[in-house]
């Protein structure tokens, strides 16, 4: 009996008596329990506003159920100046969409809140319609940038021309104080762009607008002359023009950090490339010094005939299809500012002339990577002693290096490591 009375007395001890609960109120905050006045509900606005912007959308409108107050947090406009519209049909998408009563609620109540706007959508064009939708509504925004970005092609560019300008020109009309704009693959043209510039030129600063064919070089210069304050531009080489670097190099405009242009070629042997001036090129430069030049190339090896035969302040070059030894060769000699060069493909002739004359004459180059193309061992390994520890990046398939009389594959990556100054290993084909 005793030892049973002990037992019980043991086990009441896990709860807490009158006079042991009394003690614990007295000493107030350090009990691990929120008093009512400390429960959730009642927690300070901006701590429920800082919990808030860690949330994903879905999570955020969940806990907007929890309580009132929390529902009224929800509704705080610094939690909708951004936000992005995921528009996917499930029958094409594995991705969420935005719901559309979602989508009701902020057009209704925090259209005028909205500052970094981007819309996802996928192939379907009932997704790119109902994009065009939302931005016709946004007749009250103060939109700062604006994205519009699809998955995969074609999307934007299935849409009637006429209801994406429209909805499109509600933005730029009513927004006053557009800062970035990613427009790629869209049918925007050039009467639409007059509208962003008579309404947004003094705070425009980034425009991207890659593969848009309905705009002229006339639209894009209509850009350049009124926009001072543009700092960054993606375009089609079509839309490159002597006109258009000398309006960049202007005095009223502002010193240009990236020019990316993509140099595509649709219908093989069709396509006409002008050449640009190198005098258009030198006022660019010498106007903005530190402008990094981006180009994408993605021609047939026919094509490649206007680029690259005088100077050129490029900085950046991406081959994504076959590049000639020749054009290699040029770029060598006239591209005397290149930092970074990617080569896709070249073919069975060895380049190691081209890249020595590269690492001679390109000071500043930090990035290269070489896909299917052949080097020599010994070729290879020149090339990075002559560039030294500036080589940042390295990316060379093993399958391009041709061992030779003096290295083989199991030497040349401590020959290459010592040259850099850091442990170098060429890429390997995985094999799974």
């Amino acid at each position: 009996m005793k030892q049973g009375r002990t037992g019980l007395k043991s086990k009441g001890q896990a709860f807490p008596s009158h006079e042991e609960r009394a003690k614990r109120q007295k000493r107030g905050p350090s009990s691990f329990a929120l008093s009512p006045a400390q429960d959730w509900g009642n927690l300070p606005h901006h701590v429920v506003l800082q919990i808030f912007q860690h949330l994903s959308l879905i999570d955020r409108a969940r806990a907007s159920s929890v309580c009132w107050r929390w529902n009224e947090v929800f509704h705080t406009p610094d939690l909708w100046r951004k936000f992005e519209f995921e528009l996917n049909q499930p029958a094409t998408s594995y991705l969420r969409s935005t719901h559309p009563d979602l989508i009701q609620q902020i057009i209704k109540k925090h259209a005028q809140h909205l500052q970094y706007v981007s819309f996802k959508v996928d192939s379907c064009i009932e997704s790119a319609e109902a994009a065009c939708d939302i931005l016709s509504q946004l007749v009250n925004c103060t939109i700062k940038t604006l994205g519009l970005i699809s998955t995969a092609r074609p999307s934007f560019m299935d849409v009637s021309q006429a209801h994406f300008v429209s909805a499109l020109t509600v933005v730029f009309v009513n927004s006053k104080s557009l800062s970035s704009i990613k427009i790629d693959d869209t049918p925007v043209d050039d009467p639409s762009l007059k509208v962003l510039v008579a309404n947004n030129s003094d705070t425009l600063k980034l425009l991207k607008m890659s593969s848009c064919p309905h705009v002229s070089p006339a639209g894009i210069l209509c850009v350049a002359d009124q926009c001072h304050g543009l700092r960054e531009l993606a375009l089609n080489y079509h839309l490159l023009s002597d006109e258009l670097l000398l309006s960049l190099s202007s005095e009223k405009h502002v010193h240009l950090e990236h020019l990316r242009i993509d140099v595509a070629s649709e219908n093989p042997g069709q396509t006409h490339f002008h050449t640009i001036k190198r005098s258009s090129w030198e006022a660019l430069v010498r106007h903005s010094p530190k402008v990094n030049i981006v180009m994408y190339f993605f021609l047939y090896e026919d094509e490649f005939e206007p680029f690259f035969r005088e100077e050129t302040p490029v900085t950046h070059l991406y081959f994504g299809r076959a590049v000639s030894k020749e054009m290699l060769g040029r770029i060598g000699l006239n591209c005397p500012r290149l930092v970074e060069l990617v080569v896709c493909a070249n073919g069975l002739e060895p380049l190691d002339e081209e890249l020595i004359r590269i690492a001679e004459r390109c000071k500043s180059l930090t990035a290269i990577g070489l896909g299917e193309c052949e080097v020599t061992c010994s070729g290879f390994v020149e090339f990075v002693k002559m560039c030294g520890g500036r080589l940042t990046q390295l990316s060379i398939m093993e399958e391009v290096l041709i061992p030779d009389s003096s290295y083989n594959m199991e030497q040349i990556h401590s020959e290459v490591s010592k040259h850099l100054g850091r442990m170098w290993f060429p890429d390997m084909m995985p094999t799974w």
